[in-house]
């Protein structure tokens, strides 16, 4: 997240960021609400969380979904995101780059 953090900077805004592979302490996080967008990487929580889009569309923030890999070259369940509907944009398949890309999308 140094990069992601730098290329913030760049643009003027600030970055936090929270990794964790519990459901709730992603939930817990966005109903915190002390952010203007979020930029979420949920990994296969994508496709199953209908908690984590509720949580989403609650914390009435824009919002970027990135993916690391191409979602739509991997496995048949992999193909829809329940959290796409909750989002403003998705990054797919872009590498550790697509968080730059979800920054700029934000910002722009």
């Amino acid at each position: 997240m140094l990069v992601a953090g730098a290329h913030a900077e760049e643009r003027g805004a600030s970055l936090d960021h929270l990794q964790s592979n519990h459901e709730g302490a992603l939930i817990d996080r966005l109903e915190v609400l002390d952010y203007d967008a979020v930029i979420i990487n949920a990994g296969a929580l994508s496709h199953t969380s209908y908690a984590l889009h509720d949580a989403l569309v609650a914390c009435e923030r824009p919002a970027v979904e990135v993916h690391i890999t191409d979602v739509h070259a991997r496995e048949e369940w992999r193909h829809t995101s329940v959290l796409e509907p909750a989002v403003r944009h998705q990054v797919i398949g872009r590498g550790w780059q697509g968080y730059l890309e979800a920054i700029d999308l934000l910002l722009d």
